[in-house]
């Protein structure tokens, strides 16, 4: 798999300040994670969070460790979430078989050694898209089902963000060491993702943004509160927010996104709100 993941570094908010376009997007866009029969990572030095995704099509995919993790398997001192958003498809954790349909989860614990991927049907393939966090605590795999998300309806029409937040891989569902997941939906009309914005020093996230129409975009705002920049996003891409970073966007069209974080609080409320009229 040497061909099959890339290695992110952290970066200080002082070096990201003086960051043109190309860099800020080199350093926190990740593009092309949903290939047909490949498998790609991204591993960031943020809460060495890991980044991936496939579209098992022609072959069952495996999951292998990678050189940066040092170990024999992949979740030997790791935990992984996976959300499912294309056809129904098959994730078999060391011969137990989970059959995921579109949108339905799967955590899977720290210590299992064979990790694979396929899909039911070739012509509607499964879109396997998945975040790995290091572990301290093997926890049982678990299957989330649509009906056993925790929803959230949040926003209104009058100000550009209703929306519906469903925590799939949180505390409160699904016993986990660090990794929380969730998805969020834009409903018409509106295209205001988490604003008011906020920063949570003690979390990193990830978002990947998907189910954005043809030709339509999202522009995802990062930066410190008082120092933003924006990178405009496409379809099935994903973008890093490191601690000290909001993590906000704007759409041309409704959308939805899939969260992933990792730190040392489980608390899903625990973050510093910024007023809108303070952003810079």
């Amino acid at each position: 798999m040497k061909d099959q993941y890339e290695v992110r570094y952290a970066a200080s908010p002082k070096d990201v300040k003086k960051y043109d376009t190309q860099e800020l997007r080199d350093e926190f866009l990740i593009k092309n994670i949903l290939q047909e029969d490949k498998l790609s990572l991204v591993y960031s030095h943020y809460d060495r969070f890991i980044t991936g995704g496939v579209i098992p099509v022609n072959k069952t995919i495996k999951l292998d460790s990678i050189d940066p993790l040092k170990a024999e398997n992949f979740l030997d001192r790791r935990e992984l979430g996976i959300i499912n958003i294309g056809g129904t498809g098959t994730v078999t954790v060391d011969g137990t078989e989970y059959v995921l349909d579109e949108k339905e989860a799967l955590y899977i614990g720290q210590g299992n050694k064979n990790v694979t991927f396929k899909s039911a049907n070739a012509q509607s393939p499964a879109k396997f898209y998945m975040n790995s966090t290091p572990a301290n605590k093997a926890f049982p795999t678990k299957k989330i089902g649509i009906k056993d998300v925790e929803v959230v309806e949040l926003g209104a029409p009058e100000t550009a963000n209703a929306r519906t937040l469903r925590k799939y891989i949180v505390n409160s569902v699904v016993e986990v060491c660090q990794l929380q997941m969730g998805m969020t939906s834009l409903k018409p009309g509106s295209v205001w993702n988490t604003m008011p914005a906020h920063v949570h020093d003690r979390r990193m996230e990830v978002y990947f943004y998907f189910e954005v129409p043809e030709n339509q975009a999202v522009s995802h705002f990062m930066g410190e509160t008082t120092e933003t920049r924006h990178i405009w996003m496409q379809n099935e891409e994903a973008v890093i927010s490191p601690p000290w970073s909001i993590h906000s966007g704007s759409g041309t069209s409704n959308y939805s996104f899939i969260w992933g974080m990792a730190g040392e609080n489980l608390d899903y409320s625990d973050m510093d709100v910024a007023k809108i009229t303070e952003l810079r």
